[in-house]
């Protein structure tokens, strides 16, 4: 492989690794906020354990996604540098603004409230940990921000030959990369709450806390239903931008070949890269496909064959990765009907338990197959339209990079091997007495 796929997959493997923990930090930061309001609203101590539980396993979550995200943004100089020599001035002040203000409001509130327990008035604990999930919600916004100016470009100028920042404004309203913001929050808090409910699951099909994994379980449960549908309503939302600034990704997560109108949204397709055609069009569902992209059934969606080969996305990647999206965002809003309605139940369904037990690890993989689509979709620009990812590259040699990857790749999936023992090992003990 040359030095470009290398980088690119080097780049991948952090970002994946690191995205392990991202989504959940973010969801269960927000529900361990609402449990800690709860207790000081009404004095229950059974919340301050509830509380005091899940944060442990938010703690170990967090730590372990500091360590794998540090490496990120080095990657922009050593991997990347014609990249941040191109477009430093407008990405890297994204960055900047989220490693020094919104990273670091996160870390030192999340210190006052570990360590603050006991020692700190109830209200001003109470506050260390609403602050740490708004912070972590507007670091992830920033990150956004910086991947849908590389989505959408705006608010730039070409000067001295290279992309320079214009009008911060118009990047901060970039209408791409709030499509993205709220369609992958939105899940990260779905995820928070399948693992609250997952977990919660497991000991009470053991009868372990019965009481405390019961309030657990329909205080979440609820939220968790209405993330699974919003999480569906931003993804409707964002196939439209998609439709608007990207039409060649478009076409390529339905492997639309030809130009038409009317266009449907068939259930089941094989696409045929090498004949550029479909094999299988199975149960299509009439201009599906033109409404979701344009909100008019009978709209016109560009084909594949409209653009030039070599400006394409890699079709089978793209394809097959929204396809299983769709599938497990299905599967979630069906998983969240069966946990809300058990949850006004007294009595414990063992499917529906031992369902959302082993529907732990499959929002992570929805996030990822998401992720898959709107980077393998971009392809073959770094910068849509702006700079190609082969112009991006560091002129490095590729062996360097593959003993690198490899580095990456065995250390990641220790820590990885690590969060999955630790978070098992407290989450399966249960709450302290």
């Amino acid at each position: 492989m040359d030095v470009v796929m290398l980088s690119r997959l080097q780049f991948a493997v952090a970002v994946f690794f690191h995205f392990i923990f991202v989504p959940l930090t973010l969801g269960l930061s927000l529900l361990i906020a609402w449990m800690e309001t709860r207790y000081v609203m009404t004095g229950d101590v059974m919340w301050k354990r509830q509380a005091k539980f899940w944060g442990k396993l938010f703690i170990i979550n967090f730590t372990l996604g500091v360590v794998t995200g540090i490496t990120l943004e080095f990657q922009f100089g050593t991997n990347w540098s014609r990249y941040s020599e191109y477009v430093g001035d407008i990405f890297g002040s994204l960055l900047a603004i989220e490693a020094t203000v919104a990273f670091f409001l996160e870390s030192t509130f999340l210190a006052v409230w570990h360590f603050g327990w006991n020692r700190v008035g109830k209200k001003l604990h109470l506050f260390a940990i609403w602050a740490v999930a708004i912070a972590g919600n507007i670091s992830a916004l920033w990150i956004i921000l910086a991947n849908g100016w590389m989505q959408n470009p705006v608010g730039y100028a070409l000067r001295n030959g290279r992309a320079e920042l214009d009008n911060f404004f118009t990047v901060l309203a970039n209408p791409y990369a709030w499509g993205m913001y709220f369609h992958t929050v939105i899940s990260a808090w779905m995820l928070g709450g399948f693992f609250v409910l997952g977990v919660s699951a497991w000991h009470l099909l053991r009868n372990n806390e019965t009481e405390f994994f019961r309030k657990a379980f329909r205080m979440v449960a609820p939220f968790t239903f209405v993330m699974a549908l919003l999480v569906a309503f931003a993804g409707h939302h964002q196939g439209g931008n998609v439709a608007k600034f990207q039409p060649v990704k478009l076409a390529a997560m339905e492997a639309q070949w030809e130009t038409e109108s009317k266009v449907p949204f068939y259930l089941f397709v094989l696409p045929d890269t090498k004949a550029e055609r479909n094999v299988v069009e199975a149960l299509p569902l009439p201009g599906m496909m033109s409404w979701v992209a344009y909100g008019d059934s009978n709209a016109t969606i560009q084909g594949l064959k409209e653009f030039p080969k070599e400006d394409r996305p890699p079709v089978t990647t793209t394809f097959w990765s929204f396809r299983i999206m769709l599938l497990l965002g299905g599967l979630f809003i069906l998983l969240g009907i069966l946990a809300w309605v058990q949850s006004r139940s007294e009595k414990i369904n063992p499917y529906v338990m031992r369902a959302l037990i082993w529907n732990i690890p499959l929002p992570y993989l929805g996030l990822m197959f998401g992720w898959t689509v709107a980077e393998v979709g971009r392809q073959p620009w770094i910068v849509y339209n702006l700079m190609r990812t082969v112009d991006a590259v560091s002129p490095v040699p590729a062996g360097n990079v593959a003993i690198s990857l490899v580095a990456f790749i065995v250390v990641y999936t220790m820590l990885g091997l690590v969060d999955i023992f630790l978070l098992r090992k407290y989450a399966c003990k249960g709450p302290a007495a």
